[in-house]
């Protein structure tokens, strides 16, 4: 998707500071001072090396935690501000989470993991049972829909949580270190789906990466380093391998 096609600002942070043990003797600083902004459509990585405060800054744009001080709208909502059952519906609606470590039930089959996000947002179990056989189809995984995620390689299980990231059709979509426990064949089949999501679905989609070889596939990269971010350039976009 190209930058004029992309729409408004979707996730708007000023400011972001975020300490842990507040008051304490041992109290921490992570987050000393961020301001970013991504566009609807937009593909961007934020890369850093392991402690520079990737995932903190990751887990406050995905409504998972809040911050110490500072400002964040996403998709209009001031998330600073907002309860806790909006925060809820927030993450089960508005994005999706794609974790190095797959994050799936074990035990549970492709298909019931795809569909657990749907359940929860109360969607009827016909429906949900088709859209997942449609999402599964989609990242290439329709033939393994019932097998277990303990039966699986570590690439068919993050096929399998990009289908359940997507599966209330969210705008947003957070990936974290998505390809980091894969060898690079498997990796370059993650990275695809991405592409293809952004492409073809316009999904937003913030990439968190140690690899800077992926971020320069993005629209956008952010550099950060000790809680800030201390860079940001254009990457040179996706060529279909």
């Amino acid at each position: 998707m190209s930058p004029k096609s992309q729409g408004r600002v979707i996730i708007e942070a000023r400011n972001i500071v975020k300490r842990y043990y507040i008051g304490q003797p041992n109290e921490l600083e992570i987050l000393h001072g961020i301001d970013i902004q991504v566009r609807k459509g937009e593909f961007v990585a934020v890369v850093g090396a392991s402690g520079s405060g990737k995932s903190t800054l990751m887990n406050i744009i995905g409504a998972l935690d809040k911050p110490t001080e500072g400002d964040y709208r996403l998709d209009g909502t001031d998330v600073v501000k907002a309860h806790d059952r909006e925060l809820s519906e927030i993450r089960n609606r508005k994005i999706g989470f794609v974790f190095q470590t797959y994050n799936l039930i074990s035990r549970t089959t492709a298909i019931k993991n795809v569909e657990l996000p749907m359940l929860y947002a109360g969607i009827h179990r016909s429906e949900r049972i088709r859209r997942a056989k449609e999402l599964l189809k989609m990242v290439g995984m329709e033939d393994r829909m019932n097998h277990r995620s303990d039966e699986l390689s570590g690439g068919q299980k993050q096929r399998i949580a990009i289908a359940r990231a997507v599966a209330n059709n969210p705008a947003i979509i957070l990936a974290d270190e998505p390809t980091g426990a894969l060898d690079t064949k498997t990796g370059r089949l993650i990275m695809d789906i991405f592409h293809k999501l952004n492409r073809e679905q316009g999904k937003t989609i913030i990439l968190i990466t140690h690899s800077p070889e992926l971020a320069e596939e993005t629209q956008r990269i952010l550099t950060i380093s000790d809680g800030l971010i201390i860079g940001e350039r254009r990457g040179s976009g996706y060529a279909a391998v």
